[in-house]
């Protein structure tokens, strides 16, 4: 297999856009991709495209990789539409990743993009609830919010994790995307102000969750034998791995952790050489402020037991010893489902070359990048590791 170099990323600003069409969004967030390349790279060089979307509100469902493709510049370019939740664009990276590492293809490009705007709230809130078992979960009446929060309680009594504990999360990351001028929230909040908020499915208040979001982001992915004739600073992707899951939560034996994530996590640290205490920072899908805590214990950085402590003792900051979710995370960020998993490579790639925009959000002499990317409530799950050029 072929060694994996990504040569170029691009990301719109997140937020609520709905004047923008979904091509102008991801023209934008492709056409700072391939400025992004040092050397330059002309977009009808690339073998292949994969994007990543859950079509919100039914969006372009039929020929969509085509028409996100024409529009930036890439007409010609075989392009596939990959849908797996909210994990659609980390699975289009680990497609694009193989068709590299394969020798089928040189220059490859995966990307993402949702528009969450364009609907009513209620119906947003529908359109989202396909992404979990419609028969058992959505028709009996209950949503991601009620969900996750059953994780929550399930944490919190077999491990004495405290609501304190978990909406710190949201504190973290909602106060590290003050600094990121691509960030959907950039307000910080209190821990206090933030334990105040309207409830949302107990033990959730709203500054548990992450919002609704519209946003793009790509990834150039090369050959690692011709990454230097396209930029100085290239970052290997150097594993990569999937994970599936019963989709409804009542099948699965325990609610406070992911198979998904652990089987994709051994898979990557396995296809890098590494193991979790080689990660330098990490990206991790925190679409709810539980679903960082359980990230923690599943990526196999502690155990199920220390996760509540960690966030707590601020192992997890920006400058603690494992900085998770730098860039403001879902909460802080923006979770345009489709553009997530390419969003997360975006910061990553920066952070590892050493040039993320704002000093005070880089992380020093970091070698090895995690992004970890779910779709649903576990059901589908990417990750990915990057390493720096030495």
């Amino acid at each position: 297999m072929k060694r994996v170099a990504v040569i170029g990323v691009g990301q719109t600003v997140y937020g609520l856009e709905p004047e923008r069409s979904l091509k102008s969004l991801f023209a934008e967030a492709a056409h700072a991709a391939f400025a992004d390349v040092e050397k330059g790279l002309d977009p009808r060089e690339v073998d292949e495209a994969f994007i990543g979307s859950l079509s919100t509100g039914g969006s372009q469902l039929g020929n969509f990789a085509p028409l996100m493709l024409e529009n930036a510049g890439m007409v010609g370019v075989p392009g596939r539409h990959v849908e797996n939740a909210c994990a659609s664009s980390g699975f289009a990276l680990r497609d694009a990743m193989r068709a590299v590492a394969s020798g089928a293809a040189r220059i490859v490009v995966a990307g993402g993009i949702e528009k969450m705007s364009d609907l009513p709230r209620e119906r947003n809130r529908a359109w989202l609830g396909v992404s979990g078992d419609v028969e058992w979960e959505r028709l009996a009446g209950t949503n991601f919010p009620g969900i996750y929060a059953m994780m929550a309680r399930r944490h919190m009594h077999e491990f004495g994790t405290t609501k304190a504990q978990i909406t710190s999360v949201a504190v973290k990351n909602r106060n590290n995307a003050v600094a990121n001028p691509k960030a959907q929230t950039r307000k910080p909040i209190t821990l206090d102000k933030a334990l105040a908020a309207p409830n949302l499915a107990a033990p959730f208040c709203l500054a548990d969750a992450c919002g609704i979001t519209d946003g793009a982001s790509l990834a150039i992915l090369c050959d690692w034998e011709i990454a230097r004739d396209f930029t100085d600073s290239p970052v290997e992707l150097v594993g990569s791995g999937g994970g599936g899951d019963y989709v409804a939560i009542h099948d699965r034996p325990s609610v406070t952790r992911l198979p998904a994530t652990r089987r994709a996590a051994q898979q990557a640290y396995d296809q890098a050489g590494i193991g979790p205490e080689a990660i330098d920072l990490a990206e991790v899908h925190d679409c709810f402020t539980i679903a960082e805590i359980l990230a923690y214990a599943d990526l196999g950085f502690c155990s199920e037991g220390e996760a509540g402590r960690w966030i707590e003792e601020g192992v997890t900051a920006r400058d603690g010893r494992l900085p998770v979710n730098g860039s403001g995370g879902l909460i802080g960020k923006g979770h345009p489902i489709g553009a997530t998993g390419t969003g997360q490579i975006y910061e990553l790639v920066n952070q590892l070359r050493g040039t993320a925009v704002e000093p005070e959000r880089q992380i020093a002499d970091a070698r090895y990048g995690l992004a970890h990317n779910v779709g649903g409530s576990g059901g589908s799950v990417a990750v990915h590791i990057l390493k720096a050029a030495e």
